[in-house]
Formats: C-alpha cells, sequence, structure tokens
C-alpha cells in the first residue's frame, strides 16, 4: 500500500515552512578558549550541562517547536500506521547453546523488547524464561547480554534503562523463575562469562550523583561476583590504576578452561592476555601486546588459542598462540590474509567457518583448525550473513542472512553433511520481489573507487526525480554490509531510492581502508560522501532538490559535516546522535577512546588545526542551509546531546534560508540501542514525513 498526499494537501501545507518559524531564544555566553595561540569562541557551552534546569528549558521550547512543526504535516499519522504494520511480523533470531541448554530470542511483532524463551533440546517447544517488557511500563528497559552459569542452574543478565550505557546485572534460577537477591551495578562496556559458582564482569567506581551520563569513564576494574553474595564482597580480579582510561573486559572460552582478557584504550588495536582457570594461582599471560593491532580468540584447540589478528596484514588472518611459549615470532599461521577482508570467524563441530568480505558483500568458507579449507556455506545473492554458531564439538549450529529487500531467515546447519536446513523465515507484510538490489561504483574526488549499495522499487522511473537517500558512516573500521530494515522498506515502497555508501573509514577492505579515513585523512570520509550524492544525481536517480542525507553517531558527524561543506547537494539532513564538537568530544564519557579515529586537539598544532577545519559547530555560517533535523536523546551516554545541542544552536543561529532547522530530543532513550519498537515507529513517523514533504515534487 504506497501513501499518496494529494498535491492540492502539499501546496496547502507549504505555507508551513519556516519564514514565520519562531525559534527559542537561545542565550550566548562569552566562552573563549584558546589553543595553540588560536581563539575559539563556545557560546553554547552551558548546554553541557545536562542537569541545569536552563538545559531542561531549551530542551522542552526546541521540541514543542519541533512537534509543533510536525503536526502540521501531511500523511504524518498514515506512515506511523503503515510502519506500524510493516513491523507488525513475528521475529526469531538464531538459537545458541550455552551451557549445554538452548536458547532462542523472539519477539511477536510489535513488543517492545525481544524475549528469551529455554529449550530442553532443539526438538521441544521454546517456554518462556524472560519478558524484558514486563520490567518497565514503556518498554525502556532493554535486555543487554547473558550467560549461564557452568551447571546451568542460573542465568546471568544484563538490563540497560532508558538507553543508556549503564548495565545492571542479575541472577535468576532458570528451573522456578526464582530471582536471587545478586544486583551488580555500575557496569558498562562489559562482558559477562560465569565460572563454576559465580561470574566475571567489568564495572566501574559508582559516579557521583548527576554525572552519570556526561562524566569521563576511567578506572574500568574486573571483578568475580560469586552467585548469592553482595557486589561489595566481589573479588578485583584485574585493574590497572596506572592507565585509569584504559578498557577491561572478561571472556571465558567455551571449555570454561581459561579467562581472556580484552585490554583496549580505544576503539581499535587491544591487548590480549590468558589465565587458566584449571591451574590454582596460574599467572596472568600476555598472548599480545596492544594496541598497534586487533587481536580476538576464537577458540583453544590443542592447548594453542586461536586468534583472529591484523597484526601485519591489513585484511586479517588466523593464527595459532602458545600460551606457554607467546611470543609473536613462535605463532603459527593458521589462514593466511587473502585478497578479500576477514571479518569474522566462529569454531563449531569441530570446524572454523570464516566470513569474508567480497565488495561488502558476505562468503562464508570452511577449515579444518589446522587451516585446510573443506569449501564454502552457499549464500543467496547480495547478502550479509551471522556467524554460523553452534557448540564446539556438536554438529548442529544455525546462522541467518539477510538482504535490504529480505529480513533474517535462520538456518539450520549439519557441521557433518554440510546441510542447511531452513529453520525460520518471518511472514512479512510486502513482496521482496517487488524491488531492485544492486551494488554500483563511483569515483571520489581522488579517484578512489568507492562502493554503494542502491535499492528501489521495480516500477519506478530512474528519471532524476524521485526522492532518494544518501546514508554512511565510514569510520571505526565498521563495515555496511547489506542487511533488512523496515523502516527502510516503508521509504523504498513509497517511491524513495535508498542508498549505502561503503566509505573510507570503514571496514570493508581491511585496516588500510580504515585509516585512509581517519585523523587526517577524515576528509575523505566526507569527500567519498559528497562524491556519491553527485553520483546519485548524474546518474540519473535524483536530484538536488530531492536528496536526502542520513547517518549516526560517527555518521552523524559526517552528515553535520558534509551538510556544512555542501547545503547546494542536498535537501534534507537528517544527523543522529552525532559528534559535533571535535574540539571536546573526549572530555565527555567514552569519548577520549575515539582518538585513535579522530585525534584530539593535544596531539599537536597540525591536528588542532585539521579538527577546526570540519567540526560541525565550528563552521557553520551565515548561508542558506537545507531542511534539518537533528535526533538525539537524553539519556546518550555513549554521545552526550550536548553535542547536537550545540550543534542546532549555531544553525539556528546563522541559517539563512527559510527551511526549517530543528532538534528532536528523545526522552528515556539513548544512543539507540535497547530502544523500544513503539520508540522506533514514532521516530521514524516524524522523519518520514519530515523528508518526504520536503523531497517529493
Amino acid at each position: 500500500m504506497k501513501i499518496l498526499i494529494p498535491i492540492a494537501f502539499v501546496l496547502l501545507a507549504n505555507g508551513c515552512t519556516t519564514s514565520n518559524m519562531k525559534y527559542p531564544d537561545t542565550k550566548k555566553d562569552n566562552v573563549v578558549d584558546t589553543f595553540y595561540n588560536v581563539a575559539v569562541e563556545d557560546p553554547y557551552r552551558w548546554l553541557e550541562d545536562d542537569n541545569s534546569e536552563e538545559t531542561a528549558s531549551w530542551v522542552e521550547a526546541q521540541n514543542k517547536v519541533t512537534f509543533d512543526y510536525l503536526e502540521t504535516l501531511p500523511g504524518r499519522d498514515e506512515i506511523k500506521e503503515r510502519l506500524t504494520e510493516l513491523w507488525d511480523y513475528p521475529k526469531t533470531r538464531a538459537p545458541f547453546n550455552t551451557s549445554g541448554r538452548w536458547f532462542v530470542f523472539k519477539n511477536n511483532g510489535l513488543q517492545n523488547q525481544f524475549v528469551l524463551y529455554t529449550m530442553d533440546n532443539l526438538d521441544s517447544e521454546p517456554y518462556l524464561l524472560l519478558d524484558p517488557n514486563l520490567l518497565s511500563d514503556d518498554g525502556t528497559v532493554a535486555f543487554a547480554g547473558m550467560d549461564v552459569s557452568t551447571d546451568g542452574k542460573y542465568l546471568v543478565y544484563k538490563i540497560a534503562r532508558s538507553g543508556s550505557d549503564w548495565n545492571e546485572i542479575f541472577v535468576m534460577n532458570i528451573e522456578t523463575g526464582e530471582m536471587l537477591d545478586d544486583h551488580i551495578e555500575w557496569v558498562k562496556f562489559s562482558g559477562l562469562a560465569c565460572y563454576n559458582d559465580g561470574f566475571f564482569y567489568s564495572a566501574y567506581d559508582k559516579p557521583n550523583k548527576g554525572d552519570e551520563l556526561s562524566d569521563a569513564n576511567a578506572g574500568q576494574k574486573i571483578f568475580f561476583h560469586k552467585i548469592g553474595t553482595e557486589q561489595i564482597n566481589d573479588e578485583l580480579v584485574y585493574s590497572n590504576p596506572d592507565m585509569p582510561k584504559r578498557m577491561y573486559r572478561a571472556f571465558i572460552d567455551n571449555d570454561r578452561k581459561n579467562l581472556f582478557i580484552y585490554e583496549s584504550e580505544s576503539t581499535s588495536g587491544n591487548g590480549l592476555y590468558i589465565k587458566s582457570l584449571k591451574k590454582k594461582d596460574s599467572k596472568i599471560i600476555q598472548l599480545a601486546k596492544g594496541f598497534e593491532s586487533d587481536y580476538t580468540p576464537v577458540e583453544v584447540v590443542d592447548g594453542k588459542v586461536l586468534i583472529l589478528t591484523n597484526n601485519g596484514v591489513p585484511k586479517y588472518r588466523i593464527v595459532a598462540v602458545d600460551p606457554n611459549n607467546p611470543a609473536s615470532d613462535n605463532w603459527t599461521e593458521i589462514i593466511p590474509e587473502k585478497e578479500n577482508t576477514l571479518q569474522d570467524v566462529s569454531f563449531s563441530g569441530g570446524k572454523l567457518y570464516v566470513e569474508y568480505m567480497v565488495n561488502a558483500r558476505s562468503k562464508l568458507e570452511i577449515y579444518d583448525p589446522a587451516g585446510g579449507f573443506l569449501g564454502d556455506v552457499k549464500l543467496p545473492g547480495i547478502c550479509s550473513v551471522s556467524s554460523l554458531q553452534g557448540t564446539k564439538n556438536g554438529n548442529v549450529a544455525f546462522y541467518s542472512y539477510s538482504s535490504f529487500n529480505s529480513p533474517g531467515t535462520i538456518f539450520k546447519y549439519n557441521t557433518e553433511t554440510g546441510e542447511s536446513t531452513e529453520y525460520f523465515k518471518p511472514e512479512v507484510k510486502f513482496d521482496p520481489n517487488n524491488f531492485v538490489v544492486k551494488q554500483e561504483f563511483f569515483t571520489s574526488n581522488d579517484g578512489q573507487e568507492i562502493p554503494m549499495f542502491i535499492i528501489h522499487k521495480k516500477d519506478i522511473e530512474l528519471n532524476g526525480k524521485n526522492p532518494a537517500m544518501l546514508y554512511g558512516y565510514g569510520g571505526f573500521n565498521i563495515s555496511l554490509t547489506p542487511s533488512f530494515s523496515t523502516s527502510v522498506l516503508y521509504y523504498i515502497e513509497n517511491g524513495g531510492v535508498y542508498a549505502v555508501a561503503n566509505l573510507r573509514g570503514g571496514g570493508e577492505f581491511g585496516e588500510e581502508w580504515h585509516k585512509a579515513g581517519t585523523l587526517t585523512n577524515k576528509q575523505n570520509v566526507f569527500n567519498d560522501f559528497i562524491s556519491g550524492a553527485e553520483y546519485l544525481i548524474e546518474a540519473g536517480y535524483t536530484n538536488s532538490d530531492q536528496l536526502a542525507i542520513r547517518g549516526g553517531s560517527n555518521g552523524g558527524l559526517l552528515i553535520g559535516a558534509v551538510t556544512n561543506q555542501r547545503p547546494d547537494l542536498i535537501k534534507v539532513a537528517l544527523p543522529a546522535v552525532g559528534v559535533m564538537d571535535m574540539l571536546r568530544y573526549q572530555k565527555f564519557t567514552i569519548g577520549y577512546a575515539w582518538a585513535t579515529d579522530y585525534g584530539t586537539v593535544d596531539d599537536n598544532e597540525e591536528m588542532f588545526q585539521y579538527l577546526l577545519a570540519y567540526s560541525p559547530v565550528h563552521n557553520v555560517e551565515a548561508k542558506d542551509y537545507p531542511a534539518i533535523m537533528v535526533t538525539t536523546a537524553d539519556h546518550d551516554d555513549r554521545v552526550v546531546p550536548a553535542h547536537s545541542f550545540k550543534y542546532i544552536s549555531r544553525i539556528q543561529e546563522l541559517n539563512t534560508g527559510d527551511l526549517p532547522t530543528l532538534i528532536r530530543i528523545d526522552v528515556k532513550a539513548g544512543h539507540g540501542s535497547g530502544k523500544p519498537t513503539a520508540k522506533i515507529i514514532e521516530e521514524y513517523a516524524d522523519l518520514y514525513s519530515f523528508v518526504f514533504y520536503h523531497t517529493k515534487q
């Protein structure tokens, strides 16, 4: 069902554009910082105080302007109705086995959070174990991770409230459903690893009241909690007070014989340690030194640790490391670097299942533990595949694949025969065959070829007169691969062309591709995106009056920078939870960990000048801007909302055009993880009513 908005209504509604819009008065303070003898004004710094009544009043006033405007837009209720209809289908994630028991997450369609079920075996009917929807009235308490005690008796799980990165840990008796008194607080960026009568986790000291969502996170420690005791009695396992900004996560191998400690100080590069849990008073052994390369343990086979790493190779390889002789000279290469980027690996049924990325598409290969090639897992078309997950020695595993026009279909896989059988295929309320999914390449300003996925309805005419949306990220070694999104499907079925650009800074082509979009190469990311927008116009997909751009987090930075640099190229900009102040980002929560991608003003004068040249907050000028809707949330303690507050204040102050420049500030929500279905639908109804109103002709 396509939503058609009558032309007469659209013309009539044009009276609500912003020539008469009154934005809230945002005061300016005389705040000036000096970097390398350069004075930089920061008049909206007062908005960084998330506890002040003044900031709260400003948020309320901005939201009133935004929602008053959105209520005037045509088709908003119909958009929400169709989004709700599309979202309402049963969903199941791939089953997984922990401590000898099978688990699976399900959602009946519109539940705010997925529900955890357990099964005695794969032939038995799943029964409900934990429903996070019962933990709050509005769905804002989300399940954030789990493990199961070694004996299979207890479920140990994490929850997050209102989208915050802070987690709490609870313990449930699986057989009886009884909740134990155990309650662990101030957990963040933590693994969860059960062993014997307790579990390992990572936590910070309790922050000062009022600073929970903004203060820099420092002093993370690994603890062991014995089930049935109080947190104050937990055993300190590992800490490094000399390096308070380093982070530590605990993992355990499938046999629960070894504790791994993952040490990091940024988003790329880590150290890796191992401690035998079967030897009394065993020492912690360093397997790999940080922080120039990445090291991820895969499995322990015949006493040696198989590790996925980009040490010495930008596209990753797998090596075997002997904990008794861990020097890199003694490593054995199991699977060498290849032409395509090694994205992920799992160990099931005694075999390695290795995911490669071929032009941002998934390819799944099978190897024996010594690196002998055994074949492929056959996959359909342009898709992404989840890692094949089973048990170390069992013959049953599961994987799922999805594409832009197909939600996740789950397959049961026999590791002995290589046979895949369909386990779950969602019954959706659209025909995937009505959509075209393709990949094209465009040339960036410096000659670099960049891949881009393009999705649209089969029956639209590619005459340069279609609304289009370009999405990008370009950072932190993160790859954008084909994946299904109900909201994207809605946009496409209503005549939109949706494009995803695989920009430099991501991980699609290995570490060199990543590094080409970091530090003093960051402008490459913006140039790639701009070139992608120009390609969509030149290739006849759309035009600058119908092009919207969107990205979140680091992608929000991308949208802010591109909007500042090329406002003439686009009609609508949607920066979400973006990093907008590049001179101060490192001062909040975990921001300092992003420095390997961004650099900081403290590095040197060259880095300061480079950051200043593209920082979205500092490069807003008096000129005509496209229609802008910034989105953020009050509990975002990953990228604090002050970034978005300061950016939109600059835009509203200096914009000389007539198009609306708004900010939508969600409440009881965070950076995006765990956001309830109801809030997601409401947000997309607002975004699409805004986008279609300004880009449909």
